[in-house]
């Protein structure tokens, strides 16, 4: 579900952690994008150094227009949404080239129809982008074969549903997301309004795409986010629902005519049927970078703690963590952590699976923690920084 107020991007000092895990990171780079703060004009792209127990903003841009929100990098090229902040007036992607400092330099841009969510490269050498419109109520695929001259190949706008619930998101198609399949042939799009997880065949060569139907949730649901994984030859999709605060598994066959999903596994966010507290929104899922474990993100629970750089103890939303079963797909649950604040719309993991960067939205904080390999326990805070504003968006380069 979008988020009305928008916050700043401007980054005070980064903050070291007193008594950081001794697996403290490496040298490595992060990228976050922000919102402006109320009353000023843009958000910014920063990118942070992350040394050993210290995240320090080493660049910045505001490239990406003034309300930066997904990331997606295909080779050495960083693909940026400018939102459209509620309005169906329409966004922008743009393209941004990477430096070995992290720096980026503006290539191109390309409008969108109204408020771009999210985008996933695929095809041959990542040469296509797909994006979902949350306000615009669609899709729509863009040729990036030349970052400078970005083409849109095709683009499409959903019918509103045609019943609704009580929920205001679900009086027209919202998609939030544009998942690729393992085998890179198919793309899934949850359609938060429409309660859909909507099916599409590409092409890897021409990047166009094709319906190939869709799987129908419970109407109220709200599917947000999904992930698959990928187990010997066995390949499975789980999903998370806003509305519902639901974690939906399903085993995947796909053939040369289609992808087909079968139900294995529905439960709360929590993995249980214990009521939720009111106001909870599910927002991320990530599978570990090993396919063993399965981590989801849940907003408005304010139901840990964190102890900060400075030693206040604030309210925080979970991390939840279930290991996957690599022959049935079925999950158990590990570990509820503390997010490090409140709002985690975005986490990621790091290459190897160690680190753990969080974005608390609503407390303006980006917290990397320990993760460890085996278990899939998060652990202590690494390092962490305050955002003037509004994280949205938070990986690792």
């Amino acid at each position: 579900m979008r988020t009305s107020t928008g916050i700043a991007a401007a980054l005070l000092p980064g903050l070291a952690l007193a008594g950081a895990s001794s697996c403290a990171a490496e040298s490595s780079l992060l990228y976050v994008a922000a919102y402006p703060a109320d009353g000023e004009a843009a958000g910014k792209l920063t990118t942070f150094k992350l040394d050993k127990s210290s995240l320090q903003s080493v660049a910045a841009s505001d490239d990406c227009g003034p309300f930066p929100t997904w990331l997606t990098q295909a080779n050495d090229v960083l693909y940026c949404i400018n939102a459209a902040r509620g309005s169906t007036a329409g966004g922008v992607i743009s393209s941004l080239k990477i430096g070995a400092d992290g720096s980026v330099t503006k290539l191109g841009s390309i409008g969108t129809i109204g408020d771009p969510v999210n985008t996933v490269a695929y095809g041959e050498d990542s040469h296509g982008l797909a994006m979902a419109h949350y306000e615009g109520g669609g899709i729509a695929i863009f040729d990036v074969a030349d970052p400078s001259n970005i083409t849109t190949i095709q683009a499409e706008v959903f019918d509103t549903p045609t019943t609704n619930t009580s929920f205001p998101a679900q009086s027209q198609s919202h998609p939030h997301q544009v998942i690729l399949d393992p085998t890179g042939g198919f793309l899934v799009v949850p359609d938060l309004g429409a309660d859909l997880l909507r099916i599409f065949q590409v092409n890897k060569t021409s990047l166009r795409y094709t319906n190939a139907g869709a799987y129908p949730l419970p109407r109220g649901s709200g599917p947000r986010h999904g992930a698959f994984l990928k187990a010997g030859d066995k390949t499975f999709l789980y999903t998370v629902s806003e509305l519902s605060n639901s974690l939906t598994g399903f085993s995947v066959d796909t053939s040369d005519s289609g992808l087909a999903l079968t139900q294995i596994y529905n439960a709360t966010t929590h993995g249980d049927a214990k009521p939720l507290p009111a106001g909870t929104a599910a927002a991320e899922i990530h599978i570990s970078p090993d396919n063993k474990f399965l981590t989801l993100s849940s907003r408005y629970e304010r139901s840990l703690k964190h102890t900060t750089a400075d030693g206040t103890v604030v309210d925080s939303d979970p991390l939840i963590t279930f290991s996957v079963n690599a022959e049935t797909g079925a999950l158990a649950h590990v570990q509820t952590a503390p997010a490090g604040g409140i709002g985690p719309r975005h986490f990621a993991f790091n290459g190897d699976g160690s680190l753990v960067a969080a974005a608390a939205q609503d407390d303006g904080r980006v917290v990397v923690f320990a993760r460890d390999v085996a278990t899939g326990m998060i652990g202590k805070p690494v390092a962490e920084t305050k955002v003037a504003g509004l994280p949205k968006f938070v990986m690792f380069g």
